[in-house]
């Protein structure tokens, strides 16, 4: 069995927990508390590995936990983005400063996005290994567990615990999944244990423990964690995001997920993309190559996402007559079902075989019309589309929202004929949500 290897973490200048204030002051008086912490780790390993003090070595384990994780984590105030804030601080760095504030948004509104997208974003902070800190931001947002979270539900603002729930809906614990928050607020003493982690899935079937994502000191974590946290457990409350789009992932674990052999469930569009490197690359090119797309790949294909896997799967999507968004070269839900299942139209022209189709957001070129994009049905829009898709809905006998019309605006009426036409097809939640997508648009109109 090979020595582990021990990691020395620096203190934080600016963290006044009572850990990183003892640590300083034994740095300034010459104390030996590191040392001796790390050599009575040493000595208690020594004996896990010659059988003979496991207690020993259980009770510093314990000691280490308990020493990282009950000292109080500081909580900052609701505040905008710092690209936001009027007092910027004047000592970020220029470099800084414009990544910052290229990367934050201009707005207080919170995102729609779907669990793998939620998981992806938290993903980035633990590769980064973004340092804990109350005073400082990275992406715009606030350093500290509040803003990790702010950051991972896509707001447009850095909440604290104390204002978190107001963008969640409370949940039992037997409804987690990866995506949900695990809170924890003390009003009376919010700087005194308020915390809040991102549950990433359950590590075991008696769910007692579970892969927590968490802003905390010395930087963004991602541990198996028991239920539901090492300190103030009872106090946790779950919580789900109030605009989070369920978006038939696996359900679990974060970025490009497990699997990805063919018939699986799609990984999530975060295992996609500049950077992407697992498997799921690998099994899409190669059902992108029997479709007709070898053409675009001089090698593989392969685990590492090229462009030769965007310009092929573009090729797919386009071939089944999406457009505009729906053919961005990133596999969706509806690209990765058309190709497992072997539906559509393949590149350069061809069936695919299958038929049917399920969810609202998919995709289907064998439409004699093509369908004109999303951003044509939403509300405050007016044009010749919604009038068309009025007409089809009633010719289909699904217009009976309609008290006069269908006309070129877009209407309440409108979303709840397309919602009825959506159930009727056996879909539910996001994929009925009464807004066409393209499979939505082809079945109307085959």
């Amino acid at each position: 069995m090979s020595t582990p290897v021990f990691e020395d973490i620096s203190v934080a200048r600016d963290c006044p927990c009572p850990g990183c204030a003892h640590e300083r002051l034994e740095l300034r008086t010459g104390g030996g508390s590191r040392a001796s912490t790390r050599a009575a780790a040493v000595v208690a390993l020594g004996a896990v590995l010659t059988g003979t003090g496991a207690g020993a070595a259980h009770a510093l384990e314990q000691r280490a936990f308990a020493t990282q994780d009950t000292s109080p984590q500081g909580q900052g105030a609701p505040g905008p983005l710092f690209a936001q804030a009027a007092n910027a601080n004047a000592t970020t760095s220029t470099a800084t400063a414009t990544a910052t504030a290229a990367t934050a948004r201009t707005t207080s509104a919170p995102m729609r996005l779907t669990r793998s997208q939620i998981m992806a974003r938290a993903q980035t902070w633990v590769d980064a290994r973004v340092s804990y800190s109350m005073g400082a931001y990275y992406q715009g947002y606030r350093k500290d567990c509040s803003g990790y979270v702010s950051m991972a539900w896509g707001l447009g603002s850095n909440q604290w615990t104390g204002s978190l729930a107001a963008y969640g809906v409370r949940i039992g614990k037997s409804q987690l999944k990866p995506g949900d928050m695990l809170l924890f607020h003390n009003p009376s003493n919010p700087s005194a244990g308020s915390h809040v982690t991102i549950f990433g899935g359950w590590t075991d079937s008696s769910k007692t423990r579970y892969v927590a994502y968490e802003q905390t000191r010395p930087h963004t974590l991602k541990r198996t964690t028991p239920y539901a946290y090492w300190n103030n457990s009872g106090g946790y409350v779950p919580y789900r995001y109030k605009y989070v789009v369920e978006d038939g992932g696996t359900g679990g674990g974060s970025g490009g997920g497990s699997g990805g052999s063919s018939g699986t469930a799609f990984p999530g569009a975060s295992a996609f993309g500049n950077g992407a490197v697992n498997s799921h690359v690998t099994e899409l090119g190669r059902m992108l190559t029997k479709r007709g797309g070898g053409k675009f790949y001089q090698e593989g294909p392969g685990p590492r996402w090229t462009d030769a896997d965007r310009r092929a799967t573009r090729a797919f999507q386009e071939a089944q007559g999406w457009r505009g968004a729906e053919a961005d070269g990133i596999p969706g839900p509806a690209t990765w079902r058309y190709l497992v299942q072997g539906k559509g139209k393949n590149i350069g022209g061809g069936s695919g075989g299958g038929t049917g189709g399920t969810g609202g957001s998919g995709g289907g070129g064998s439409s004699a019309t093509a369908f004109p994009g999303r951003q044509h049905f939403r509300p405050g829009q007016s044009n010749a589309h919604i009038t068309k898709l009025g007409r089809q809905l009633v010719k289909k006998g699904y217009g009976k929202h309609y008290t006069q019309g269908p006309g070129p605006r877009w209407s309440e009426s409108d979303r709840r004929n397309v919602e009825a036409f959506q159930r009727a097809q056996g879909w539910r939640g996001a994929a009925a949500d009464g807004y066409p997508g393209p499979e939505t648009w082809r079945r109307l109109f085959r």
